[in-house]
């Protein structure tokens, strides 16, 4: 007999016994020996997940520094202050401070001594420091990987060595049901390896306005600040999703991120170092009860705009469409429509139902590339080293003043005190012309990808820079903390 089967059997059993052992009033209630066994069961089935999951689950802790300008003060206010011999109250005040907070987050895989876990983007986001803190006590300094901003999703990692360390498994959260039995398991108030559970209340929850792609898996168990990035378990300890957000003043209402949404911008992270994403180009709504009915059709979205130059434009979509079929599959909404598109890869032809005119037609469209993976590809992989470039264009050389013999680089725009960069000697204005793993592997670089390529195939041994620096050209070797 399977977990399924067994719940089953409690609720059927509880049902009995409350119809056929009904007291009358006044008489004692004497619960049976198959009564204790029912219940038994399922504080079993509750205790296994327990055992299986919590020593995976992390406690995640940050710092973050909030920088701020003062705003100039007037030399007469200043001298208000001095006339009546009072100390001028604006000298002291700091030019920066320290935030702390409490996450949560799992581990998911490990692999050349580093356990990789996985916790929600906010998080980790903007922190300056990241420490996690295992079920045995142990705490590591992590380093981020990459992350999501789309999905609130991020993925860290700490150095274990030889250190044994148990993952989670997980599950398939396509084929959840609404009412089915979950846990959640955390650090909420900083109250450590809290377990809770609940129901799933609902599925694709989306237009929450919490991130701008949401397909939320809304569920009773109790979440609460500090359990964002802990795991949400099936009955079977299978993670089915990953807790992130609950509503305010709101009880029995918290949200997590579908595992297998998450378990696609953690394998981007890793094979690429970016979340590769499809790209239709329109802008859609969901279809009023009005013009479905007009249209004749029950699902779908309307292209209410067609980005110019877009795969969609190209395509043959124009405004006014109503898409019914996406590849194949029916389109049940804005969020379906949105998720099927971003996960279909770039350069794939797909079949697109559409309504036009009260018309079915079928386009034929190229899906694209979502435009900004390139920046965040760049952020991901350059945070680790501590600066930032932009491509050199001609107006940049002639307001900076670049050499004129420099036909292509990249300008360094800032460097972080104390990161990689700036122990290796790069400065804001060096001008990158070529890098490369060793001497004779070097190459021009002529776009920020140039780099990344570069940086992705050096994966932490080194990447030699050939930088100009005035009217001077120098080497250096940049390395990561790694």
């Amino acid at each position: 007999m399977n977990t399924r089967q067994l719940l089953k059997g409690v609720t059927l059993s509880l049902t009995a016994t409350f119809l056929f052992s009904l007291p009358s009033f006044g008489q004692e209630v004497k619960p049976t020996p198959q009564d204790y066994n029912v219940v038994e069961s399922l504080e079993k089935v509750f205790e296994s997940v327990a055992e299986k999951v919590k020593p995976a689950v992390v406690n995640i802790s940050t710092v973050s520094e909030v920088k701020f300008k003062h705003p100039p003060i007037p030399p007469e206010f200043r001298d208000f202050f001095f006339h009546f011999g009072i100390p001028f109250p604006f000298d002291n005040m700091p030019d920066e401070f320290k935030t702390k907070s409490l996450g949560s987050g799992f581990i998911v895989k490990v692999k050349n001594g580093w356990a990789y876990i996985l916790t929600n983007n906010h998080v980790i986001d903007k922190a300056t420091k990241i420490k996690v803190k295992l079920s045995d006590g142990s705490i590591y300094k992590a380093k981020v990987v990459g992350k999501d901003p789309k999905t609130d999703i991020a993925l860290i990692k700490i150095k274990i060595g030889n250190k044994k360390v148990p993952t989670v498994e997980l599950g398939d959260s396509d084929n959840i049901k609404v009412g089915e039995f979950v846990i959640a398991v955390g650090n909420p108030y900083g109250l450590n390896w809290t377990v809770t559970h609940g129901i799933v209340s609902a599925k694709g929850r989306h237009g929450l306005g919490l991130n701008p792609i949401e397909n939320f898996i809304q569920t009773d168990a109790a979440i609460n600040p500090g359990n964002s990035g802990g795991p949400l378990c099936d009955i079977h300890g299978k993670v089915i999703g990953i807790n992130t957000a609950i509503v305010r003043n709101a009880q029995g209402l918290g949200f997590a991120v579908p595992i297998n949404i998450a378990q696609k911008v953690m394998n981007d992270l890793l094979k690429y170092g970016k979340v590769i994403r499809g790209w239709l180009g329109v802008y859609i709504e969901d279809l009023s009860p009005e013009i479905a009915k007009k249209f004749g059709v029950k699902k779908g979205v309307l292209v209410t705009k067609v980005v110019k130059d877009s795969p969609a434009e190209k395509g043959g979509l124009r405004s006014g469409d109503i898409i019914v079929e996406f590849n194949g599959k029916p389109v049940k909404n804005v969020s379906d429509l949105q998720l099927k598109v971003i996960n279909t890869k770039p350069g794939e032809k797909v079949k697109v139902k559409i309504i036009r005119d009260g018309q079915k037609k079928v386009l034929t469209i190229k899906i694209g590339e979502m435009p900004g993976s390139k920046q965040v590809a760049m952020e991901n992989l350059l945070s680790k080293y501590g600066f930032s470039v932009q491509k050199l264009t001609p107006e940049l050389k002639k307001r900076i003043g670049i050499p004129k013999w420099i036909k292509d680089g990249l300008i360094v725009t800032t460097v972080k005190p104390g990161s990689p960069a700036d122990d290796a000697g790069l400065k804001e204005g060096d001008v990158i012309v070529k890098a490369g793993t060793t001497p004779r592997s070097m190459e021009i670089m002529r776009s920020v990808d140039d780099l990344l390529s570069i940086i992705k195939k050096a994966n932490g041994s080194g990447v030699l820079l050939k930088v100009v620096r005035g009217e001077n050209v120098i080497f250096l070797v940049l390395t990561s903390e790694e």
